[in-house]
Order: structure tokens, then sequence, then C-alpha cells
């Protein structure tokens, strides 16, 4: 089994920056790849960024490349999202997400039926 927490949402305006943490515990941290999702009201559940199991593969959507950046510190346990240019249209739960093993190729960790296991989630809220 593996535990997420997330935690690093909150309210802030168009432009602002925030960095969401998502600390595992239960499995060796290596052993499994990280994913963001995020769901808005409404909407399905939608890819933001994956990591593979040692931090050297990435991989975004359009949407939020250039502005995401995903990481993970293996002696914290902990994968990071940090998100700067927020724009109102990244408001949404954010979800962390881990694939056990992390042996899938990183493009197919775009789909949430690859992940295994899941944190609660945190809000995130851009105003305009």
């Amino acid at each position: 089994q593996v535990q997420l927490v997330e935690s690093g949402g909150g309210s802030v305006q168009a432009g602002d920056s925030l960095r969401l943490s998502c600390a595992a515990s239960g499995r060796p941290f290596h052993s499994y790849a990280m994913g963001w999702f995020r769901q808005a009201p409404g909407k399905d559940r939608e890819f933001v960024a994956a990591i593979n199991w040692n931090g050297g593969k990435t991989y975004y959507p359009e949407s939020v490349r250039g502005r995401f950046t995903i990481s993970r510190d293996h002696a914290k346990n902990t994968v990071y999202l940090q998100m700067d240019s927020l724009e109102p249209e990244d408001t949404a739960v954010y979800y962390c997400a881990a694939d056990f093993p992390g042996t899938l190729e990183i493009s197919r960790l775009t789909t949430s039926s690859e992940y295994d296991y899941w944190g609660q989630g945190t809000q995130v809220s851009v105003s305009s």
C-alpha cells in the first residue's frame, strides 16, 4: 500500500504561483512513478504532470507545459508541483497519484486508470 497526502493548495490571483506537495509513505519511494491530476466542477479528471521513478523523465500536457514543473525529493519521500503564472482555468481540486511499480513508459502516465494509489486532493482557486 502507498499513502499519499497532498498539501499546499489555496486561493491566489491570476499570475501568482503555488507549490503543491505530496508526501508518500508505505512502499519505497523509488519504486513508483508519480503524477498530478486535477478536476474542476462538472469536468472530467485531467492529467497535469508525471514524473518517472527516479525523476529523470517528466511529462506535461500542452495546457500547463512551461508553467508547471513536477519534481521529486527522495530524501523527503515527496513529489512537488510548482505552478507559475496561474490562470483562472487552473482552478480545480488537485490530486497526486502513484503508479506501482513505476515501470510504465512515461507517455502512458497521462491516464488516470494507470495509477494505483491516490491522495485526497487539495483545492486550488485562482481569481482573475
